[in-house]
């Protein structure tokens, strides 16, 4: 059949579907730059904050303390231990005094466990990957039933991955879980003080209540845990010079709320981690002693307390430093720092692809029905999911 002026119906037809396919090529091109646009826009986007300088400066006294004692003492490593153990101040929740402590006591013991758990790995051959996964997902139970903000389990994981990798004797062990007890004790004590001195000045919230639904948090645990898991794994597998970042990289994307704000905390985060080598770059030649590491502790985890608020990749970029600081000297090493930070970057990578796969787990409608099912017909559950 022929068309009016000998132009055929299938050339018509040709033509308005090569029409349709450049007006939808041109709409693609539209919607990327405009999510790409977006993208851009929340990288330089800051939030408002109306928090105060006395948190910050708290914080950066709870974990430069122990460092400056191991400074004072000669004692590097186990300096960084307790300071990292300090870094259980910003579980503080902002609820009424006599809640407040008791809760931030309970988060610091969480961290003291989980760091026992981890040296239980580093003295087991093989048992680091499964005791990870147990502390990752009792630390997401504990904050998902106490509705804990972040850092939520991340500090309560990090804490047993870095043990896991630190060779240790039985008598070290026990000296370490001390220093780390110490650290978490010190913390207690100057949330104490901080709470004393500023609680009436602040916006108090509802007191916390237990998470209502337990399947929802069951559910959600075991997801993550599965992840960090698997991240560590993968990092083992991939011989990563230092695997336990990878898990913490990981389960840091995850409490995003939403699979979009994982999205952005991914991006984030790399973006972040990037600028902050560089940061670290440029501080490392300054770094040469004791008291100037325990400087740079204070310095940055006041500067992280301060921006975090207000731009997480911001923050991100004085993360890098402290973690490194932090981790390598609590265990140092003999790589130079230019190998340092190109691990560094590897592991946030990893970590963070990883956990973003985690979060469209968590944030999938039909995925998380396929898990509570099969969680149910394991009795992990006690109602049964819809749809069944």
């Amino acid at each position: 059949m022929r068309a009016a002026h000998g132009i055929s119906t299938f050339d018509i037809a040709s033509s308005s579907n090569s029409c349709d396919q450049r007006r939808m090529t041109g709409l693609d091109w539209k919607a990327l730059r405009s999510r790409i646009g977006k993208e851009l826009a929340l990288l330089v986007t800051l939030q408002r904050s109306d928090r105060s300088w006395q948190l910050p400066f708290a914080a950066a006294l709870a974990s430069g303390g122990p460092m400056l004692f191991g400074a004072a003492t000669g004692q590097a490593a186990l300096g960084a231990l307790g300071a990292i153990a300090g870094l259980a101040f910003l579980y503080l929740p902002p609820v009424g005094l006599f809640q407040r402590i008791p809760v931030m006591m309970a988060c610091a013991f969480a961290m003291l466990s989980g760091y026992a758990v981890g040296l239980m790995a580093a003295m087991v051959p093989g048992a680091a990957i499964p005791l990870i996964w147990i502390v990752a997902v009792l630390a997401m139970l504990f904050c998902k039933a106490y509705s804990l903000a972040p850092p939520g389990p991340l500090f309560i994981v990090l804490s047993a991955a870095v043990a896991a990798f630190t060779p240790l004797d039985m008598a070290h062990a026990f000296r370490n879980i001390g220093y780390f007890a110490f650290g978490a004790l010190w913390a207690c004590g100057v949330a104490i003080v901080y709470s004393a001195l500023t609680v009436r000045r602040q916006d108090v919230r509802p007191v916390l209540r237990p998470a209502a639904d337990r399947d929802d948090g069951v559910t959600d645990a075991l997801i993550a845990g599965f992840f960090v898991a698997l991240s560590l794994l993968i990092a083992l597998l991939l011989d990563l010079p230092r695997p336990y970042w990878v898990p913490v990289s990981c389960l840091a994307i995850m409490q995003g709320v939403t699979l979009r704000a994982s999205w952005t905390r991914n991006v984030h985060r790399i973006v972040g981690t990037f600028i902050g080598l560089g940061v670290t770059w440029l501080l490392l030649p300054f770094i040469h002693d004791l008291w100037t590491i325990a400087a740079a502790i204070i310095l940055l985890t006041f500067i992280i307390e301060t921006v975090v608020v207000r731009h997480y990749a911001f923050a991100a970029i004085f993360f890098t430093p402290l973690t490194l600081i932090l981790a390598e000297t609590s265990h140092p090493a003999t790589d130079g720092a230019g190998a340092l930070m190109a691990a560094r970057l590897i592991d946030t990578i990893v970590g963070a692809m990883i956990g973003l796969s985690g979060a469209l787990c968590l944030h999938t409608p039909g995925w998380r029905l396929m898990i509570r099912r099969g969680l149910f017909r394991l009795g992990l559950l006690h109602d049964r999911p819809g749809g069944d």
